[in-house]
């Protein structure tokens, strides 16, 4: 689940906010014609719905009680730990919000102010959501080349078991032994399924990617943010996990930051004096919207460059999915700072590591040409976050709004497909 707040109002003196949305689902009805598009197209933010056994049907037995699906008045809620979770209201999905419908919010359509949640139009679950056979059909008919497939609750057990290292590995076995069951790691070089990868525990980590990769894993995804370990918590790019990073060049595959539950709410919490609240993607407030909107990635990124993971291993490459772009130039900024004090602290300008190794898809809403000023060209990524409600309903429809910003066509060609295909070597 994503961690998009209201676009900012910088986001507004370009025009992007009068975009046209493209179409309703489930009917196709684009403002183009798709026999314009003559480049590949592989969207690197394609999601699946869980279905209530994921967790569950690979647990071991000594974890049977950490998470369990239970009903709740009549509607199936998920416990963790024994605490009934709303971070999802609906873990079952079997009913979801339709793709596309929160496409006015992220838009800055919203003049009276209604809720995420009143906006989003609901519907019932369709084979697309949880088949890799439907989903392959749809992308054939969505014009879609090649897909990076996300699961959408997962990033729920690490965020619950941070003082548990060997339990949230065990967990994330389970999970991934149920997701390769279903989904497969890669149909057909097509549909490329992400193994989460948990860094708390090296040794750990490292066995989960070797199973991974001897089941045809291109990729994998590893939650932004610190990682649990026997003491507290700590950077996933520190010296003691050099081990997982070595192999992961070694294996020459991307690893994929994709926004999560990424731990940041008991910071939020402390300012709205709430507790141990869990966080609640659907309902966040104005105080959370604002101070957690960029904060993990940023911090993530800066704990790769300044505990210096990437230039220790200067071909790991690393991408950020669903993170938004805006963040960029204040991230570099920050990083021209440090480096302007402490130039000795490190091998390399940190511009200089990131435009090497950093590669980044933009929300739909961005503007382009500032992200392919900072990074570069070859390291913009498409994205669609299908079948969210915040993401395209219609994927390939990024190409207007490409052409709105005045891409030229070779340019949009390595945004929509070329980018992704060399970082996935396929």
């Amino acid at each position: 689940m994503n961690r998009r707040s209201i676009p900012s109002s910088s986001r507004n003196g370009d025009g992007r906010n009068e975009r046209k949305l493209v179409m309703e689902y489930p009917e196709f009805s684009p403002d183009m014609s798709y026999s314009q598009v003559k480049h590949r197209v592989f969207d690197c933010d394609h999601h699946f719905y869980e279905t209530a056994e994921s967790f569950t049907r690979h647990l071991p037995k000594e974890y049977a009680n950490a998470v369990k699906m239970v009903q709740v008045n009549g509607r199936t809620k998920m416990a963790v730990r024994g605490r009934i979770s709303n971070y999802i209201p609906n873990p079952t999905f079997e009913v979801v919000a339709e793709p596309g419908s929160g496409m006015e919010y992220f838009a800055n359509k919203n003049p009276t102010g209604k809720s995420f949640r009143e906006i989003v139009k609901p519907m019932k679950a369709i084979p697309e959501f949880t088949s890799p056979e439907a989903r392959m059909g749809l992308i054939d008919r969505m014009h879609i080349d090649a897909i990076l497939n996300f699961p959408t609750l997962a990033s729920i057990i690490e965020v619950s078991f941070m003082d548990d290292p060997d339990m949230t590995q065990a967990l994330i076995h389970s999970f991934n032994q149920w997701m390769y069951e279903e989904w497969g790691f890669n149909v057909g070089d097509r549909i490329f399924t992400t193994p989460v990868i948990n860094l708390s525990n090296c040794d750990g980590a490292i066995k989960e990617l070797e199973w991974a990769l001897e089941r045809g894993a291109k990729t994998v995804l590893v939650r932004p943010g610190p990682v649990a370990s026997y003491r507290a918590t700590t950077s996933p790019f520190m010296p003691a996990l050099d081990g997982f990073w070595a192999r992961i060049q070694d294996a020459d595959i991307p690893v994929m930051f994709h926004s999560s539950d990424s731990g940041y709410q008991p910071y939020a919490n402390d300012w709205l004096g709430r507790g141990n609240d869990e966080f609640l993607p659907f309902e966040m407030d104005v105080f959370s919207i604002m101070s957690k909107n960029f904060r993990p990635i940023m911090d993530t990124l800066f704990a790769a460059v300044g505990h210096g993971m990437l230039t220790r291993f200067p071909k790991v490459k690393i991408a950020t999915i669903e993170c938004g772009s805006t963040w960029m130039p204040r991230l570099l900024e920050d990083m021209d700072m440090a480096y302007g004090r402490q130039p000795n602290a490190f091998t390399e300008h940190p511009r200089d590591t990131l435009r090497r190794q950093l590669y980044v898809a933009p929300f739909w809403e961005d503007p382009l040409q500032p992200l392919i000023d900072e990074i570069g060209l070859d390291h913009v990524l498409f994205s669609s976050d299908w079948p969210h409600p915040e993401g395209l309903a219609d994927p390939v429809g990024y190409v207007n709004f490409c052409h709105e910003e005045g891409i030229a066509d070779d340019a949009i060609a390595k945004i929509m497909g070329d980018n992704m295909y060399d970082l996935m070597g396929v």
